[in-house]
C-alpha cells in the first residue's frame, strides 16, 4: 500500500496496550506480544512522528468484563452486557498493579499522553476513542479525538496488543472521527490469529489503511 503522501511529522503514532498482563507470562497473554516490542521501541526511538500518544488498560478491581464476577462463567465466554456481545476475560489490568503498568521496554518519554480505559467498573473499553457500549447505548468519547484535532493531526498510525480487540476498535473509531487511520499490522499480535482474515476485512471495511511498517516514508528494517 502506497503512503507516499504521509507526511509522518504531522501524524501521531497511538500505541495501544502495550502492558505487562498482556505480554507471555501475564494475566491475558497475547501470544508472541513481545515480539512487537524491540520494533515498536525502535519505530520510536527514530522520532519521525508529530505526535506520540499510548492508551492503557486500567480496570478497577471487580471489573464487569472479569470472568470472575459471573459466577458459572469462564473467560472467553461471551455474554450479553448492555446489549451487546461481551467477551470474558482474566482478571487482569487491574489500576496500580505491575500487570498494568505501561511495559519499561518502551520509551515513553516520546508519549505526550496516556489515555487510561476501562476505568468504569461497569462497561468495558476497548478502543482509545470511546468506551463499548454502555447501558442507555451510548459509547462515551475518552477525549482523544480532540486532543488530536487540537494538535493538528490527520492522520493517525497504530500498532500495539492486541490486533482482534483493542487495536482493530480504536482503529476503526480513528476512521469513524474522520482520521486517516493507518494500521501497522505487522506491530500488532492477535489474541486469536484464527480471526486475522476477518479483523483485515473489518477494518478495510471501515476504511482503515492496513499495511507494514516499512510502508511508511523513511521506515525501513524494524519490522519483526
Amino acid at each position: 500500500m502506497e503512503l507516499s503522501d504521509l507526511d509522518l511529522s504531522r501524524a501521531a503514532l497511538l500505541v495501544v496496550d502495550i502492558q505487562p498482563d498482556f505480554l507471555p507470562g501475564g494475566a491475558l497473554a497475547v501470544g508472541r506480544g513481545d515480539e512487537i516490542l524491540q520494533p515498536i521501541a525502535d519505530l520510536m526511538e527514530r522520532d519521525p512522528f508529530g505526535l506520540y500518544v499510548a492508551t492503557q488498560d486500567w480496570h478497577p478491581p471487580g471489573h464487569v468484563s472479569f470472568a470472575s464476577q459471573h459466577p458459572g462463567r469462564e473467560p472467553l465466554e461471551v455474554i450479553q452486557l448492555h446489549g451487546h456481545d461481551q467477551t470474558l476475560w482474566p482478571d487482569h489490568c487491574v489500576q496500580g498493579t505491575p500487570g498494568a503498568e505501561l511495559h519499561p521496554a518502551l520509551p515513553w518519554e516520546r508519549v505526550s499522553a496516556v489515555i487510561r480505559k476501562g476505568t468504569d467498573g461497569a462497561t468495558d473499553s476497548y478502543s482509545g476513542f470511546r468506551n463499548n457500549f454502555g447501558p442507555a447505548g451510548e459509547r462515551p468519547p475518552t477525549g482523544l479525538t480532540g486532543y488530536l484535532r487540537e494538535r493538528g493531526v490527520d492522520d493517525v498510525v497504530l500498532c500495539g496488543l492486541a490486533r482482534d480487540y483493542c487495536v482493530k476498535w480504536s482503529a476503526e473509531d480513528a476512521a469513524a472521527a474522520g482520521f486517516r487511520a493507518i494500521f501497522l499490522w505487522d506491530l500488532t499480535r492477535a489474541v486469536d490469529p484464527s480471526s486475522d482474515d476477518e479483523v483485515r476485512r473489518d477494518l478495510e471495511g471501515a476504511g482503515v489503511l492496513v499495511t507494514g511498517s516499512d510502508s511508511l516514508p523513511g521506515i525501513s528494517g524494524i519490522s519483526p
